[in-house]
């Protein structure tokens, strides 16, 4: 049954794993309530962030918040496309899954990245180590999508080398 995994695949899979729970359920609070949902630990540092340093107004922020959750579940969207395509033994064989994570891991690292830096510029350390741990699992699976390559796919058969048929042989007088 796992003969046709390859280490990307089970990588993929486990990523997809932790962020679809966990970033369902950021997305889902800040829709519900966007500025309490925005306030929570996993956006806290974004919310301090457009607060204090872009002084944005209520309604500014409540539309930020809405965008933050957007992208996270825009991630979450391509990797359960991934997770769909992985089920596929044919797709998952020669790596045609990949583009749905490679999609997820870019803008899954962007928000990961952007949330790290907005964290250190607030001095919120809990946020920073917890977007700091998500843009190294994102960088890592990025990292052996773009090493593993899917297994090549077989060699056509050299016809120069073999004896011409018989039916590629004239057969009447005319054609000689």
């Amino acid at each position: 049954m796992f003969r046709n995994w390859r280490i990307g695949s089970i990588n993929g899979a486990l990523l997809a794993t932790y962020f679809i729970p966990a970033w369902i359920m950021v997305a889902f609070n800040i829709f519900v309530a966007p500025v309490h949902g925005l306030y929570e630990r996993p956006s806290v540092a974004v919310a301090l962030f457009l607060s204090d340093q872009l002084q944005m107004s209520g309604m500014s922020t409540v539309r930020a918040a809405w965008l933050l959750a957007l992208g996270r579940l825009t991630v979450v969207a391509f990797l359960a496309i991934y997770l769909a395509l992985l089920a596929i033994p044919r797709t998952r064989r020669s790596g045609s899954s990949d583009e749905a994570l490679g999609i997820a891991l870019a803008i899954g690292s962007l928000i990961s990245f952007a949330s790290m830096v907005m964290a250190s510029k607030v001095g919120e350390m809990a946020a920073l180590r917890l977007h700091a741990t998500e843009l190294l699992l994102l960088l890592g699976a990025a990292v052996v999508l773009v090493i593993e390559r899917p297994a090549p796919a077989p060699k056509t058969v050299d016809v120069t080398n073999t004896a011409p048929l018989a039916l590629e042989q004239a057969e009447l007088l005319h054609n000689g």
